[in-house]
């Protein structure tokens, strides 16, 4: 099929990119399939070692001393399917149907996010009717798994001094700030002595769990962190010895699961603070986390971690920062700094503890990885940085900003909002090769991204397809 849909001359690129696998890690296809566009038009391209592609093209008339415009996208997509979907995301196309304002996909995630950017572009690059300044088109790899291709993008490739990142999904709120992160890694060396004696196992299940970043403001229940909370409680009545510890799965995902199992003298004893207490986190989270659920039973133990260690590691637990630091002072309900204690789990001869940290403040962020190394050095800890990437402040001056308001009131007659997300978007990282450049993220109405019910709005692609051109008409 075709997309036979208004805007005809986007959504004709979008069938064309949904053609070409291109899920996040396997770029090379239609990364060369834009170098090839380009080179048709006798466009300048450049295509670098992480597969990112710029092309370039001159202003049109009247527009030739105007401010150099980048228009920015990723062309990887989230690849997931249907249980029952036959479709491999190595060799076969996007299969793709029109439900009345929507365009949807049989049994697999759809590619809108960001496909959509990438076929905006494509009809600009493409048309000799738009009115623009210079063009740099950027379409960056990897921006669904780590941002990869943004954070190998090298200073001085880029001109441009104002950024259309079209990459956000509910129309008409522009988002004009994001938060940087950081990934903490603590590793506690493990050191174990051979038991075979009976022990409990105390594991917590039912959580929600959530994105670390959109959700972290919502006070859900952090499993990790329960289990501490348990395991100190039973050691403020006699010495625990652990023998095994597990909790949550990414670095993004607030833990709904953990467990531990450990050796105490008295079981019996154990096992009846456990229950009082899991009474008192149901109370508790009783709002948030009706499914909380804390289960015991015995189990064999082999082995166990030493005294210090297993003392190390609940204390570590208690003490390091969790949850919501602090809001914003630009934007109200907006989290400005948050921690997410995300995983524990036995790795190479260590127990490794992943912290997630967020925040839109450089400082803050600064301030709260200092505040980790520290509590680990008092434990004599390894700690270290395993992934970092830059905040994206607010601005109180900004031209684009401005302007995109006034443009979406006068073309659509409603007002248009500025919001900040607190997780990390590819203008964070593009800041650091274009710290002078002024940038907005926006786009068309997307819902159920990254799932097999990913649809894009028609009628919302038609009215961000126009506020585009109009954008680029007035950047003179």
């Amino acid at each position: 099929m075709n997309l036979n849909v208004e805007p005809k001359e986007v959504f004709k690129w979008f069938y064309e990119i949904n053609q070409i696998p291109r899920c996040s890690g396997d770029e090379k296809r239609i990364s060369d399939f834009l170098v090839d566009f380009a080179k048709k038009r006798n466009l300048e391209v450049y295509q670098d070692e992480a597969l990112n592609v710029i092309i370039k093209k001159e202003a049109t008339k009247g527009y030739e001393n105007s401010d150099i415009v980048i228009i920015q996208g990723h062309m990887d997509m989230v690849c997931v399917k249907e249980k029952d979907s036959d479709h491999n995301f190595d060799i076969d196309p996007i299969d793709m149907y029109i439900d009345e304002d929507f365009i949807k996909a049989n049994g697999t995630t759809l590619g809108a996010d960001d496909g959509i950017a990438v076929a905006m572009a494509l009809a600009v690059l493409d048309s000799n009717e738009i009115s623009h300044p210079k063009l740099e088109v950027l379409i960056t790899t990897n921006e669904e798994t780590n941002m990869g291709g943004a954070s190998e993008l090298k200073a001085g490739i880029l001109e441009g001094n104002i950024l259309l990142n079209i990459d956000s999904e509910e129309e008409g709120y522009f988002l004009v700030s994001c938060s940087g992160g950081a990934s903490v890694e603590t590793l506690f060396k493990i050191e174990k002595e051979s038991l075979n004696k009976e022990g409990v196992e105390i594991s917590i299940d039912g959580l929600l769990g959530g994105h670390s970043g959109s959700e972290i403001d919502r006070q859900r229940a952090n499993a990790i962190i329960l289990l501490g909370r348990i395991l100190r409680e039973i050691e403020k009545n006699q010495e625990i010895l652990i023998s095994e510890i597990n909790g949550g799965i990414k670095h993004n995902a607030i833990p709904s699961h953990s467990f531990a199992k450990i050796y105490v003298e008295d079981i019996n004893s154990a096992k009846e603070i456990v229950n009082n207490i899991s009474k008192e986190l149901q109370n508790e989270f009783r709002v948030e986390e009706k499914d909380l659920k804390v289960v015991v039973k015995d189990v064999n133990l082999e082995n166990i971690y030493t005294k210090e260690l297993s003392k190390n590691l609940i204390n570590y637990i208690m003490t390091v920062p969790n949850g919501v630091i602090s809001m914003s002072k630009d934007i109200d309900g907006l989290v400005e700094t948050s921690l997410n204690n995300a995983i524990i789990e036995e790795k190479d001869g260590y127990i490794s503890y992943i912290t997630s940290v967020r925040s839109s403040s450089i400082s803050e962020l600064k301030f709260i990885i200092d505040k980790l190394f520290v509590i680990g050095n008092n434990y004599n800890l390894d700690v270290s940085i395993v992934n970092q990437y830059p905040a994206w402040q607010y601005e109180a001056n900004s031209k684009v900003r401005d302007l995109s308001l006034k443009l979406f009131k006068d073309l659509f007659n409603k007002e248009a909002e500025t919001t900040a997300i607190h997780a990390g978007i590819e203008c964070g990282l593009l800041k650091g090769v274009l710290p002078d450049c002024d940038m907005i993220s926006y786009g068309p109405d997307i819902f159920d991204a990254h799932t097999p019910k990913e649809r894009i709005s028609i009628s919302s692609t038609i009215r961000m397809w126009e506020f585009t051109k109009e954008l680029l008409k007035n950047l003179k």
